[in-house]
């Protein structure tokens, strides 16, 4: 109803122009760096290195998406990126998963020194290093496997779905064993259903670190260009052209 509008004064209204613009313009600064990077992929390599920023060439060309075509090594990192990070997610809420629902049994035995031990393995690390050797030692170097079981299981996210398990009332699983369930049904017809929102945000922050990671990726994957993830992929392509 027109009668119910508040009536802005003329600082307020010319307050909240001012914030429209501020606004407007953050948003288009975040957006140009974007508009460069598309238009730098559809100009010449000599344009490239004469201007030093532009959102709309002056030479159309493909010519660099002929050679990504041709090279096809984004694809293999864009293959490689998707297998890793789906099995890898799988693979990760599987252990996290069986790991954590012991661990939230009170009556497990030795349930506190088996948390202690992964705590500490949560606050102090091997390294990169000692991790590398471990992989080159079992002889998984430059093979799926060393990109998806170093990250079979996380501590936080283990934790995390603990903690959740905890909170589930122990009568649900007492009244599933005098129905004559075994831990197993429990685990998976009982407990599993109940666990999909803390399941789901576990499998969220996974995917994202998992096709996100870079370094580690990196380094195990130096000898064979064909076990390559997206992101190392486009680094190395990066590397091999860039434009001095």
């Amino acid at each position: 109803n027109p009668k119910n509008k508040i009536k802005r004064s003329i600082g307020d209204q010319i307050i909240q122009v001012l914030i429209y613009v501020f606004v407007g313009a953050f948003a288009v600064s975040t957006v140009l760096p974007f508009l460069y990077v598309v238009a730098g992929s559809f100009a010449t390599e000599r344009e490239l290195t004469e201007r030093a920023f532009f959102v709309i060439p002056h030479e159309f060309s493909l010519n660099a998406y002929r050679y990504i075509i041709n090279d096809g090594a984004i694809f293999r990192g864009l293959k490689n990126s998707l297998f890793v990070t789906i099995v890898g997610t799988l693979v990760n809420m599987a252990f996290t998963t069986t790991f954590a629902y012991p661990l939230s049994r009170r009556y497990l035995k030795g349930r506190n020194f088996f948390m202690n031990m992964v705590i500490v393995t949560m606050i102090f690390s091997g390294g990169m290093i000692p991790g590398y050797l471990l992989i080159s030692g079992l002889g998984m170097l430059d093979s799926y496997a060393a990109l998806i079981l170093p990250g079979a299981i996380s501590v936080f996210n283990m934790v995390i779905v603990k903690n959740f398990f905890q909170e589930i009332p122990t009568e649900l699983e007492e009244a599933a064993k005098i129905d004559g369930c075994s831990f197993f049904r429990i685990f998976f017809n009982i407990m599993m259903p109940l666990c999909k929102p803390i399941a789901t945000t576990v499998v969220i922050m996974e995917t994202i670190w998992t096709w996100n990671a870079f370094m580690l990726p990196l380094v195990l994957t130096l000898n064979n260009p064909a076990s390559r993830t997206l992101a190392v992929g486009l680094y190395a392509f990066k590397g091999e052209n860039t434009v001095d």
